[in-house]
């Protein structure tokens, strides 16, 4: 196999999970834009994620936000998927909009709170064997505001506490991924508050509890990429929550304020085996401003590239570079690989996959967005909660 096939071929198997809260009302904490069209229930939202795998064809599953998704019955719900051509993906469990949870959740100093946000954490776990779901995803938003205001050593021991027991519930084939945050909304001490401790907390579990890696939870300057590569080195990267920042966790669609960061951290998932591993490439984006399909469709897209331009470094050169020494070397075949224009290979890879070459503009021409609007009149439209 040619390089130039061998590129093409791992660009058809890479699969991108879009979130089932993307086609919702989502936005900041100030205020989040309606817009025409958007989902009313998760039956609808599944509807719109079928169209971006329809014109991608690298986007089978859908994750999931319980309680914004919680339907009656998970079974039909993974069932209506299935009949759209998509699989449920990971569950995504809410510990931080209950007025309970205003001190925390798993980590509160009250023992009852602790057993409701546990409860529903292994409700998440039931839902996931419903489903057939294989990932339980897990961000908690404890912390605190105050030095003094809790012991910080006793929250650690009572979320190590939670997560055991949620990990022994895991099925066989199941995972639990837990993601971190530099801060916010606890702003003395969080919880979670980097990889080193969500690390901590899931080598103790064991090999059913991996880390999340979310783009925007970072403070500026942080090289993600080492992260990247030193979970995979460690066998404990269970997958990303992809978006873009500018400030803060902007949650802006992947690769807008840095895409070069975003290659080189595909470039550390490539030369740590990640896209032939287990990792899950999310999305977690909202869409505040954009039209939110096309937004996710540019988002899938912008992986696409990233993905392409780190397969097509030249790893023997880069090899010979960096054993000779060779600085400006090494970071010019690098630079390289960043600087080519993907697009038309990736034509080339989406015709052959039976696709229209432009995602984008089949979308437009498919008049979904229109059908969407006249037919989505009434209701309530689907949102975060917030």
């Amino acid at each position: 196999m040619t390089e130039r096939a061998a590129v093409k071929a791992a660009l058809k198997t890479q699969a991108v999970e879009t979130p089932s809260w993307a086609y919702g009302n989502s936005g900041t904490r100030f205020k989040v834009f309606a817009q025409q069209g958007v989902p009313r229930d998760p039956r609808e939202k599944l509807d719109d994620a079928a169209k971006v795998h329809e014109f991608t064809g690298v986007a089978p599953t859908v994750a999931l936000h319980i309680p914004w998704d919680k339907v009656d019955d998970y079974a039909a719900l993974a069932r209506h998927a299935e009949d759209r051509g998509l699989r449920l993906g990971a569950i995504n469990s809410n510990t931080f909009q209950d007025d309970a949870y205003r001190l925390g959740s798993v980590c509160h100093p009250d023992a009852a709170v602790r057993r409701k946000a546990v409860d529903h954490l292994l409700e998440c776990v039931g839902i996931m064997d419903a489903t057939g779901s294989k990932d339980l995803k897990l961000w908690f938003a404890d912390g605190t505001n105050y030095p003094g205001q809790d012991d910080i050593r006793a929250r650690q021991d009572r979320l190590a506490e939670a997560l055991a027991e949620v990990y022994e519930r895991l099925g066989d084939d199941q995972r639990m991924l837990l993601e971190y945050k530099l801060f916010e909304p606890a702003f003395y001490a969080t919880d979670v508050p980097d990889w080193g401790t969500a690390y901590a907390h899931c080598l103790k579990l064991g090999p059913k509890a991996q880390v999340v890696v979310d783009t925007g939870h970072h403070a500026p300057g942080t090289n993600i990429e080492f992260i990247v590569a030193t979970l995979l080195r460690e066998e404990k990267l269970g997958g990303f929550d992809f978006n873009s920042r500018f400030y803060a966790d902007d949650d802006l669609m992947v690769g807008a304020a840095d895409p070069f960061q975003l290659f080189r951290i595909m470039y550390e998932v490539i030369r740590g085996g990640g896209l032939s591993r287990d990792v899950a490439f999310m999305l977690d984006q909202c869409h505040n401003v954009e039209a939110k399909i096309p937004a996710i469709i540019r988002s899938v897209m912008n992986v696409q590239e990233a993905t392409a331009k780190a397969l097509l470094v030249d790893r023997p050169a880069l090899d010979e570079a960096q054993r000779a020494g060779d600085v400006l070397g090494a970071n010019a075949v690098l630079m390289d690989a960043f600087g080519t224009d993907v697009r038309p290979l990736l034509r080339e890879v989406r015709e052959e996959m039976g696709l229209d070459p432009d995602p984008m503009g089949a979308y437009a021409r498919s008049g979904w967005a229109e059908k969407i609007v006249a037919e989505r009149v009434g209701g309530q439209q689907a949102g975060w909660g917030a």
